[in-house]
C-alpha cells in the first residue's frame, strides 16, 4: 500500500487501495464519452519481435475508453510494416500506424528538410514528435497518453491510472507523469534515477544554491518514467528533446508552459520490468553512458535559460558535490534493499557513479563547447506555421500507409 505524503511542489496521487481497477475503467468509461483519449506507442520494430510488446497489446484489446491508438514504427522495411499491420491487427481501437522509415513518411521528411525543420537525430524523441503531430492532425482528441512497448510486467490498471487525472473533468491537471517502484526480480533497478538524477540535483543545489527548477524536479518520484500524459490543447507548444533527455526535456517543457496546480503524478504499480540498458562504459554513444550525459546536458541548458552560468570550474565542483552525495546514497540504498531482501551490487553501483561522474564533466564541457547547440525538435506551432499544409499531409500520408 502506498502512503499519503505530498511534497507540494506537485500534487501526488496516490494508490491506497480503496478503488478496484474496474471501479476506475467504468469511470473513465464515462468521461472519455466528453474526452477523447489517444494512447502513443512509440516503438522498434524489434520490439514486435520481442514478448512484452504482445502482452501490452493484449491488454490493451481489453480496453474500451481510448479512441484512437497511434504507433510510432521505427526500423522497418516493407515486409516488417505489412507484418506490423497484421500484428496490430487484433486491436479493437482505432488505430493507425506511423512507418516511419516508409516511402510517404520519408516525404514528410522532406517537406520538414525543405523549411529547416526536419529532426536531423533518429531515436525515441524523433518517433514521438511525428506521432504528436499525426494526433494534432487528426483533431479527434483532448487527452494524449504515452509509455513504452518494452514493458514486461504491463497491466491496463497502468493505463487507466495514468490518463484517469485528466479525463476527470473535476480535476485541474493538463499533465500527469506516472511512478511506480523500480522493483523487479529480486533487485532495486533504476539505477539511472537513483545514482545520477537524484545525487546531481541535490549537488546542483548545494554547489549554486536554491533553484525553483531543481526543487520542481526533485518532487517527481521517477523522473525519468516513459509514462506520461497531458492535455491535447498543450501539444502544439511542446518542444520534444531529440535525444534520450526525452523525459527530462518533457518536464521542462511542462515546467516552463504550465502553473504547478496543473501537473500531478500518479502511483500506476507495485511492480515495474522492461528491458535494461547496458552501462556501456567504454562506449559514450550507447547505454546508460550516453543516457547520463544526454540527460545531464538537458539539465544544464534549462538551468542555462534561468540565468544559471556554468563554466569548468562549476562543472568540476559539481562532480566532486555529485560523486559524494551519490556515495552516500549508495549505503542507503543498501541498507534499504537489504531490510526488503532485495540485491544491491555495491561494486557495480559505484562503477556506475564514477562513470556517471565523469560524464557530468564531459556533459558539461560539450554544453560549454557548443553553446549553438539546439536539441529540441521544433514544436508544432512552428512547423504549422512554416508549411501551413503540412499537418493535412501528414494525416494523408499515413491513412494511405495505412489503407
Amino acid at each position: 500500500m502506498s502512503d499519503f505524503q505530498q511534497g507540494g511542489q506537485v500534487a501526488t496521487l496516490h494508490n491506497l487501495g480503496t478503488v478496484s481497477p474496474a471501479d476506475m475503467e467504468r469511470q473513465l468509461n464515462l468521461f472519455a464519452a466528453r474526452r477523447k483519449i489517444t494512447l502513443i506507442l512509440p516503438s522498434l520494430f524489434s520490439e514486435l519481435e520481442a514478448p512484452a510488446l504482445g502482452g501490452i497489446v493484449d491488454e490493451l484489446s481489453k480496453v474500451d475508453y481510448v479512441n484512437h491508438i497511434v504507433i510510432g514504427l521505427d526500423a522497418a522495411d516493407a515486409e516488417q510494416f505489412r507484418f506490423a499491420q497484421d500484428y496490430f491487427a487484433r486491436l479493437p481501437q482505432k488505430h493507425s500506424i506511423l512507418w516511419n522509415d516508409g516511402p510517404r513518411m520519408k516525404g514528410v521528411e522532406q517537406r520538414l528538410i525543405d523549411v529547416g525543420l526536419a529532426p536531423e537525430e533518429p531515436g525515441k524523441g524523433r518517433n514521438v514528435w511525428y506521432c504528436i503531430g499525426y494526433t494534432l492532425a487528426c483533431q479527434d482528441s483532448d487527452v494524449v497518453a504515452l509509455h513504452d512497448c518494452d514493458i514486461v510486467t504491463y497491466s491496463r490498471e497502468m493505463l487507466t491510472r495514468l490518463v484517469y487525472p485528466l479525463a476527470n473533468p473535476s480535476f485541474p491537471y493538463q499533465f500527469c507523469k506516472g511512478y511506480y517502484p523500480r522493483v523487479a526480480g529480486g533487485k532495486l533497478n533504476g539505477r539511472v534515477s537513483r545514482l545520477l538524477i537524484a545525487p546531481l540535483l541535490l549537488a546542483l543545489q548545494k554547489t549554486f544554491g536554491h533553484s525553483d527548477y531543481v526543487e520542481y524536479l526533485q518532487a517527481f518520484r521517477y523522473p525519468l518514467a516513459g509514462e506520461f500524459a497531458m492535455r491535447t490543447s498543450i501539444l502544439p507548444d511542446i518542444r520534444i528533446p531529440s535525444d534520450w533527455g526525452l523525459e527530462i526535456g518533457v518536464l521542462s517543457e511542462v515546467w516552463r508552459n504550465l502553473s504547478r496546480r496543473a501537473v500531478c503524478q500518479v502511483d500506476l504499480c507495485d511492480t515495474y520490468e522492461h528491458k535494461h540498458q547496458p552501462l556501456s562504459p567504454d562506449d559514450a554513444a550507447r547505454g546508460l553512458s550516453r543516457m547520463s550525459i544526454d540527460i545531464s546536458k538537458a539539465i544544464f541548458r534549462k538551468l542555462a535559460t534561468d540565468g544559471v552560468v556554468f563554466s569548468q570550474e562549476h562543472f568540476r565542483t559539481l562532480k566532486a558535490t555529485y560523486y559524494r552525495l551519490a556515495l552516500d546514497l549508495i549505503e542507503i540504498y543498501y541498507n534499504d534493499a537489504t531490510m526488503n531482501a532485495l540485491h544491491v551490487d555495491r561494486h557495480s553501483e559505484e562503477k556506475a557513479v564514477e562513470l556517471f561522474a565523469a560524464n557530468i564533466v564531459e556533459a558539461g564541457h560539450t554544453f560549454l563547447q557548443h553553446p549553438m547547440e539546439t536539441p529540441f525538435i521544433p514544436n508544432w506551432s512552428r512547423v504549422q506555421s512554416a508549411d501551413p499544409d503540412i499537418m493535412r499531409f501528414l494525416r494523408e500520408s499515413v491513412i494511405a500507409d495505412n489503407a
